[in-house]
């Protein structure tokens, strides 16, 4: 039996003085991927058609991780416009294919700006931990009053999303997870990778690849 592969979009990191630009993930990913069965497959930020890579990798699941904030945000620090352009095309590839989308911190900050909804700066969710509040009327395998990790500095309003709908905020109101209404597409704002770990993540990935088609 044929082991399912996941694609992994991957953070730009700048380092001017060896004239470089790289692409990077944490390894933790990669132990992740393992964990629920399925090999990593990771998409670099320089394709010239990233739907066309994505569409032959034959993947059951597109991840879009975290790190970098979006370029045309405000204040934006951090920024890859490469990762943008990129991430975008895959988003609308996967949505066009079926293939299942798990978007991670800015991967739902991604979602939820393709699909015309609002971001925010915030504060108090950077480097922390807090409880989620997860919302009636779903089947995510999501956790009731979880306690999740935090490092983002642009948050979600309870009012700010289009096209998408919320399945968990943060005690502050802003949104923690939410869903396409009809595409295997869920987005949360919490990092499965880093502690603390919870099961229900790794199940949240399994539904999702099975939703491949």
């Amino acid at each position: 039996m044929a082991v399912p592969r996941i694609a992994l979009t991957q953070r730009v990191e700048d380092l001017p003085d060896r004239g470089e630009r790289r692409d990077a993930l944490d390894q933790e990913w990669s132990r992740l991927v393992e964990a629920v069965g399925a090999s990593p497959v990771l998409v670099p930020n320089t394709l010239t058609d990233p739907a066309g890579f994505l569409v032959a990798s034959g993947v059951s699941l597109l991840v879009l991780t975290g790190g970098n904030d979006l370029t045309h945000l405000p204040g934006a620090s951090n920024t890859a416009p490469e990762r943008d352009a990129t991430e975008r095309a895959l988003l609308d590839a996967a949505g066009d294919s079926g293939i299942p989308v798990l978007g991670v911190c800015r991967g739902l900050q991604l979602m939820v700006d393709r699909a015309g909804g609002s971001l925010v700066p915030i504060e108090g969710h950077v480097a922390t931990t807090h409880r989620t509040l997860v919302r009636d009327g779903h089947d995510w395998p999501l956790v009731r009053d979880r306690e999740v990790n935090s490092f983002h500095d642009w948050g979600i309003p309870g009012d700010g999303l289009v096209g998408l709908e919320v399945l968990a905020t943060a005690p502050d109101g802003t949104v923690e997870a939410a869903c396409h209404p009809e595409l295997p597409q869920v987005g949360i704002m919490w990092h499965p990778e880093r502690e603390p770990h919870h099961p229900a993540d790794n199940e949240l990935i399994g539904t999702l690849m099975e939703k491949a088609t």
